[in-house]
């Protein structure tokens, strides 16, 4: 009888790990914007550390150069808000041609606008739409699971483009 029991406990724990799962965890806009806030920045001071000369550098053939890889992130902003969450960029702004930029003031230009576009966007985001079931790769995923992969993205680049600095001698600040 307590296997039984036992079994029904775990059933009925099973049920509401998954339903809790759909909804948004608390606070989440806000641990989200301080998490983008610190990996933005960091991506911010880089963009700036790295000379204009060095914005067509790239490790190898085939590899992106770093003005590609801010340019990159700088779309990716833009493509998860609007391909999964429905929130357009803003008039004008191209952001499907955004790594063809090469000039370092333009890249950084686009990477600081669709900072503040990703910002803007999550500050108005309501509970019910970070809940709201939409498709990410293929999977279904509630809202706030594509800001955790934008985050998530932003960051690969971060260590990607502290790689790229150090191998040119730009030391980040924030580790001097």
């Amino acid at each position: 009888m307590r296997y039984l029991a036992c079994l029904a406990a775990c059933a009925c724990a099973a049920a509401a790990t998954s339903a809790a799962a759909q909804s948004t965890p608390l606070d989440y806009r806000d641990e989200f914007l301080n998490h983008f806030e610190r990996s933005s920045s960091k991506v911010v001071q880089l963009s700036d550390a790295v000379p204009p000369n060095l914005y067509g550098w790239s490790p190898g053939e085939g590899v992106m150069p770093v003005a590609r890889v801010y340019a990159h992130i700088a779309r990716y902003n833009y493509l998860y808000l609007s391909e999964s969450l429905g929130i357009a960029a803003p008039a004008g702004v191209d952001w499907q041609d955004l790594e063809s930029l090469t000039d370092k003031a333009a890249v950084r230009a686009a990477l600081l606008a669709s900072i503040e576009h990703v910002r803007d966007a999550v500050r108005a985001m309501d509970e019910s739409e970070l809940a709201r079931v939409t498709t990410l790769y293929g999977r279904q995923v509630a809202g706030w699971a594509v800001l955790f992969q934008l985050l998530a993205h932003m960051n690969e680049h971060v260590g990607q483009s502290v790689a790229y600095a150090r191998m040119n001698g730009v030391v980040p600040s924030w580790s001097r």
